[in-house]
């Protein structure tokens, strides 16, 4: 999450007044909403109230307009603003309806797609009043603008063999090889002023270079509508809504839809944690605390100066579920990664003491939120079972990736920040001191099991003065890239699916900055080349090899050979796919020293091929290695009938197969 500070946006725009409208009235009573429509919404159960409230054209009486629908139940009175009406809100009021279901809702003719809009929202209390974006407005002006926009989600889809084989991709047992991507800074025109992309541009871009790595997926930081570019999209404004500055929601619908027919997955940042104070946002929005608590100590963070929901209450369970659903359904997304989920877990998350309220059995857990979490999976995984929803969870909080029916939070994986946080650590050190350090690699096994984890190196790691993962290897030049190879080497080799940020598969060395694009130039030299070309094809061995992917969540694919040579700082053991045939030997050496006649213990004998090598002359390495593969001795070692004989290149890992005649 980066900490910054939101845009403040305070304005409502103003265009042009006119002293005419399109339309000088509003149709009462021809709203979508049915009696049973507001009885689920009102329960926390109509999870595709997106098709409801907000505006949406449609025509009534043979008159073509739009019906505009939302919730303010303690607004007295609510209109609709606009170019259309020269933003006078006396123009175009709306109706509550009687129910008392505080929804208002009334049909404006004579408008239609991409008319800019607000709601014109003066509450009972204290006077307030204030132009509110639609909560549920599907696109929105470019910022620094802040008005919703009528729109259609209107998209011929081209992707039916992926949407039809798509479990195949979100199986546990299936690689997942995730490329973590921030949309406004991948790529830039610099030839255009450093413009940005848009979404039809990147399409072709992103999905060449993500088959040409080897990816199986590509995440993109929150896309949803935000109005401070520099918050990467974790402050969010428009939740139904991709970010305008790209492109329209067709647009990103077609990166999506390339994508998929390029065979590449589709997973989106989701931020239903917190949202951000700006007037024109869902805070304050009817006069009340509607949307967030309104006691700071439950609502409000401190961290990232945002507001956080009451997920006590029914209609903002039904908002957030329904948000999950609607990007599921119309844009086809295969997964929701969850952001800052340790923050909804806990009532005293980055507070003092005072500074909180305990729930009602007196503990720091935040029980609305964990019957938000269960819900929000139950419902995801009945409605789509072919996708993952996985939790950035910093803490031991248990079985936030186990079934709900056994304790669970029911999240299909989990984000392994304690490995991320143990394995940074242990190569920030100098090799000479790594001995003293060993625990620091080997202690994620101990726990790898109890969850299914995602092994992220995100950007998250290379921002705020963290430097990037070039950067935080030691040594010089050449030992820091053989650092980073050794890093990624054994990231794609131990239990786990992965997830690398942009820019890191090729060492850039600066900083990520939202502000411009990656440092595709430094891939002239043959330091930064050879990590990239290292990177692909660790990428290609961990899809092809079942040993590395299958048995990612079972203890049984995962066995140390020798955990224990912390004096030499080496770690080798093998991983195992279904098949009695599918096992792999994996080998790194964590210091610059060549180790040369270092013997290991192997299951069975005969020819064991080197089927990767981290240190080859190919990736800006040394070139030291086993010739192509070693035949196995019947000298019996580390519980093993066989041993190998091998040379273990500096700061490097080999990856050996044996080989079947």
């Amino acid at each position: 999450m980066p900490h910054q500070a939101h845009h403040k946006a305070d304005k409502a725009p103003r265009r042009t007044q006119t002293t005419t409208t399109k339309s000088p009235s509003v149709i009462y009573g021809k709203g979508s909403l049915s009696d049973y429509d507001v009885h689920l919404f009102r329960e926390g159960n109509y999870y595709r109230i997106y098709e409801k409230l907000g505006a949406h054209m449609a025509t009534v009486d043979g008159v073509a307009g739009v019906h505009f629908a939302v919730w303010a139940p303690n607004a007295e009175k609510v209109s609709v603003v606009g170019d259309f009406n020269g933003w006078d809100p006396r123009a175009h009021p709306l109706a509550v309806r009687w129910d008392g279901s505080g929804i208002w809702e009334g049909f404006v003719p004579g408008i239609g797609k991409g008319e800019i809009y607000k709601y014109h929202v003066v509450s009972r209390h204290n006077g307030y009043r204030a132009d509110k974006g639609d909560p549920f407005a599907h696109y929105w002006e470019i910022s620094p603008r802040t008005a919703s926009r009528v729109w259609d989600l209107e998209y011929t889809w081209n992707d039916g063999d992926w949407m039809a084989n798509r479990y195949r991709h979100s199986d546990l047992a299936a690689p997942q090889s995730i490329y973590e991507v921030h949309l406004g800074s991948w790529r830039r025109n610099a030839e255009e002023g450093n413009r940005y992309l848009t979404y039809r541009e990147m399409a072709p871009q992103l999905a060449e270079y993500v088959n040409e790595m080897g990816f199986t997926h590509v995440e993109f930081l929150p896309v949803m509508e935000h109005p401070f570019y520099g918050s990467w999209g974790y402050q969010t404004g428009g939740y139904f809504a991709p970010t305008s500055r790209f492109g329209t929601p067709q647009d990103f619908m077609y990166l999506v839809d390339y994508l998929h027919q390029h065979g590449i997955g589709v997973i989106l940042d989701w931020v239903p944690s917190h949202f951000p104070s700006d007037l024109h946002g869902l805070s304050y929005f009817d006069g009340t605390h509607l949307f967030e608590h309104a006691d700071p100590r439950q609502g409000f963070h401190p961290d990232w100066k945002s507001y956080i929901f009451n997920f006590g209450r029914n209609e903002i369970r039904n908002f957030l579920i329904g948000n999950a659903l609607f990007w599921l359904e119309k844009y086809h997304i295969d997964g929701l990664r969850v952001d800052a989920v340790a923050s909804m877990l806990y009532l005293d998350y980055s507070r003092q003491d005072g500074e909180w309220i305990p729930n009602r059995y007196g503990g720091r857990e935040n029980i609305d939120a964990i019957e938000f979490l269960k819900r929000f999976n139950e419902v995801v995984y009945k409605e789509y079972p072919d996708v993952q929803t996985m939790a950035e969870e910093s803490t031991a909080w248990p079985m936030v990736s186990r079934p709900i029916y056994l304790g669970g939070l029911g999240f299909g994986q989990k984000w392994n920040m304690g490995w991320m946080h143990d394995t940074l650590s242990y190569f920030a050190h100098d090799p000479v001191h790594r001995s003293f350090h060993h625990n620091e690699l080997t202690f994620s096994i101990w726990y790898a099991f109890f969850e299914n984890f995602v092994l992220p190196l995100s950007h998250d790691e290379v921002v705020h003065g963290k430097g990037s993962l070039m950067n935080k290897m030691p040594g010089d030049e050449w030992q820091q890239a053989a650092n980073l190879r050794l890093l990624f080497g054994y990231m794609f080799t131990h239990p786990g699916k992965k997830l690398l940020f942009m820019g890191c598969e090729f060492g850039q060395r600066s900083e990520w900055s939202h502000d411009h694009s990656l440092d595709w130039h430094v891939l002239q030299y043959p330091v930064h080349q050879g990590v990239k070309d290292f990177v692909r094809d660790v990428n290609r061995l961990y899809r092809t090899e079942p040993a590395l992917h299958q048995r990612d969540y079972e203890q049984s694919g995962f066995q140390w050979v020798d955990c224990n040579d912390w004096q030499q700082s080496v770690i080798s053991y093998l991983r195992r796919g279904h098949r009695d045939g599918d096992v792999l030997l994996v080998v790194c050496n964590l210091t610059p020293v060549p180790r040369l006649d270092y013997r290991i213990g192997v299951p069975h004998g005969g020819f064991w091929q080197e089927v990767l090598n981290s240190d080859a002359e190919a990736y800006w390495g040394s070139g030291q290695g086993n010739m192509g593969g070693v035949e196995a001795s019947p000298v019996a070692l580390h519980g093993f009938s066989h041993s190998l004989s091998l040379v273990l290149p500096p700061l490097g890992v080999v990856v050996l197969k044996p080989k079947v005649d």
